[in-house]
């Protein structure tokens, strides 16, 4: 049972919803900064459209059980890689990715972004069914992490092929996360982690000092996608030559409202950060960070409230790829990582971005739903 009173949780709802807002008033300011072209209105016209589907989402779920959702997440998890599987051979093409369908009139439909939740609900059903029904298995913890472990595997070996390594590395913090959260033996994550190690260890052996063999083993493509993640540690790359360059040069208040001094590619989804940091400075970016600590701060509390296993699975599960995005984003933005095409929350143009996000909103201010 949750054992939170009304007061607080009104109050911390108020705060998160607060701040949402200020997401979508900086999102249009700094999406309408990189609109130099001829769809630019549109592009604003649909985040704010998103937005206010997100809300509407928020405000009907306030009335729906997560049970109802857990309950039927196994289906949402099928219908979620076989779209993964379609787009592979429908998907639109878009810089060298077939991440998307296109929508006719409406745009693009990414459906990585919600199999990350579909993954959320499922992870949170196994978990606990398993715990439930195993508690006198010595060996239940890793039967456990390798049905999990096996259960990512399968959408992200789909998604790597599209290819989006970004949300491959989403999923699999899903599942660590909420495995960790499940309370399952420690050292199952130290093995894993040294297994991890060892084989990313051949892996680069083998990328640096045996070129064409690599080339062989996993084809050009492949070859080429990993050298643009390493483009970050020499600051090579025209994505991240250009954003560090506008934002270095914005000094403590920035250029000003449209007034980006170079053209940064991908500016109002990877790269929205600085667009935004370039046109308000050093204190704008200060501002931006600010509110997004003080929001994952408040959702945390929030979920510290509940004693409920499920509700915390799935709200930690969210809070954690909230958390990597943003980080992620921003780190790429500045040098500090690679770039991974991994956007914003609530701050990138995005459609499906924007309404994963939402929904996950959803599942945290819902709390107060009866779960068993």
């Amino acid at each position: 049972m949750i054992t939170i009173t009304n007061k607080p949780y009104t109050k911390i709802k108020t705060i998160i919803i607060t701040i949402m807002l200020l997401f979508l008033g900086i999102s249009i300011f700094s999406i309408s900064s990189t609109c130099n072209f001829p769809s630019g209105n549109q592009i604003i016209i649909k985040q704010i459209m998103w937005y206010v589907i997100g809300f509407i989402i928020i405000f009907i779920s306030a009335k729906i059980n997560l049970n109802f959702l857990i309950k039927y997440s196994v289906y949402f998890y099928i219908v979620g890689n076989i779209l993964l599987l379609l787009l592979l051979f429908f998907g639109k093409e878009i810089n060298g990715a077939k991440c998307w369908f296109l929508i006719p009139g409406i745009g693009t439909f990414q459906p990585s972004e919600f199999m990350k939740l579909f993954l959320i609900l499922l992870n949170a059903k196994i978990i606990i069914e398993f715990q439930n029904n195993n508690k006198t298995k010595k060996s239940k913890d890793i039967i456990l992490f390798l049905i999990i472990l096996f259960l990512t595997a399968i959408p992200s070996f789909l998604t790597f092929l599209e290819p989006d390594t970004g949300m491959v590395i989403i999923y699999f913090i899903i599942s660590m996360v909420m495995l960790f959260i499940s309370g399952i033996k420690k050292r199952i994550f130290v093995y894993f982690a040294i297994i991890i190690i060892l084989l990313l260890g051949a892996f680069f052996y083998l990328y640096f000092n045996f070129e064409n063999l690599f080339i062989d083993l996993f084809g050009t493509s492949f070859f080429y996608r990993i050298d643009r993640l390493l483009d970050w540690s020499n600051k090579d790359g025209m994505q991240l030559t250009n954003a560090l360059t506008a934002i270095k040069a914005a000094g403590i208040y920035g250029f000003g409202f449209k007034k980006t001094p170079i053209y940064i590619p991908e500016a109002h989804t990877d790269f929205i950060f600085s667009v935004y940091a370039s046109n308000t400075g050093f204190l704008g970016a200060i501002f931006l960070i600010s509110i997004i600590i003080i929001f994952n701060f408040t959702i945390f509390l929030l979920i510290n409230k509940s004693t409920c296993r499920k509700y915390k699975l799935i709200a930690f599960g969210f809070l954690a790829v909230l958390i990597y995005q943003q980080i992620q984003n921003i780190g790429m933005n500045i040098g500090l990582l690679p770039i991974t095409g991994i956007t914003l929350p609530f701050i990138s143009y995005g459609g499906s971005s924007t309404l994963s996000y939402m929904l996950g909103i959803a599942f945290i201010l819902n709390y107060k739903k009866n779960l068993h």
